[in-house]
């Protein structure tokens, strides 16, 4: 039976749990790394070892009207669609591996994303018709050729410049703002970013 998530009140087509599975939420002083859990932090930030502070009941309403929050959604959609389109246009079984492997990771950071700030997204935006892939897939791919030519280097490296981007964006737009909710959204998701970036260059050094 449909169901509404008893903390951002969205309604739910299955009887499903929502934001009700986050029990508590931390941010590093230190990174900004915003982290949700079911238990209450303890040590040090796993990602610059810097200290942690619980985020008590943060209720951002509509988040979409934070422009942050709808530039996070759009940059992960874009990526999301850039991989699975890719994908599609893999020449070896190598570049297909890796693809489906970075389509997947862009599909946990959607799941991120709705999760820690309740940014929940119509299914007709990650599921596109044909004709929009086509249109999405000549705007996505412009300038860029997967041919049988193409490492898995150079795919690992289109993947870290397209999070670094993503990344900078936040952190030139935090510098811009006052102290407040807005620039804490661009420095957390700056250093959301940071994390993906730091993944995937060690994925690159194994490859190396």
């Amino acid at each position: 039976m449909p169901s509404s998530c008893p903390k951002c009140r969205r309604v739910l087509e299955e009887d499903e749990i929502c934001c009700a599975q986050v029990r508590y939420t931390w941010r590093c002083k230190s990174c900004f790394k915003l982290t949700s859990g079911f238990a209450i932090p303890y040590g040090k930030c796993f990602m610059c070892g810097g200290d942690l502070e619980v985020i008590p009941g943060r209720d951002l309403g509509d988040s979409m009207r934070f422009r942050a929050i709808r530039d996070a959604v759009q940059f992960e959609l874009n990526s999301f669609h850039f991989y699975k389109l890719a994908r599609d246009k893999a020449q070896s079984p190598d570049q297909r591996a890796v693809l489906e492997r970075l389509y997947e990771a862009e599909l946990d950071h959607l799941h991120e994303l709705e999760e820690k700030y309740h940014a929940h997204l119509d299914r007709e935006v990650v599921e596109l018709s044909s004709d929009e892939q086509l249109l999405l897939s000549n705007w996505l791919f412009r300038g860029i050729r997967i041919s049988s030519d193409t490492g898995i280097a150079d795919l690992y490296q289109e993947a870290l410049e397209m999070e670094r981007r993503t990344r900078d964006h936040f952190r030139n737009l935090a510098q811009g703002l006052p102290a407040g909710l807005e620039k804490e959204l661009c420095e957390e998701l700056a250093a959301e970013e940071d994390e993906h970036v730091a993944l995937l260059e060690g994925e690159l050094e194994q490859i190396a």
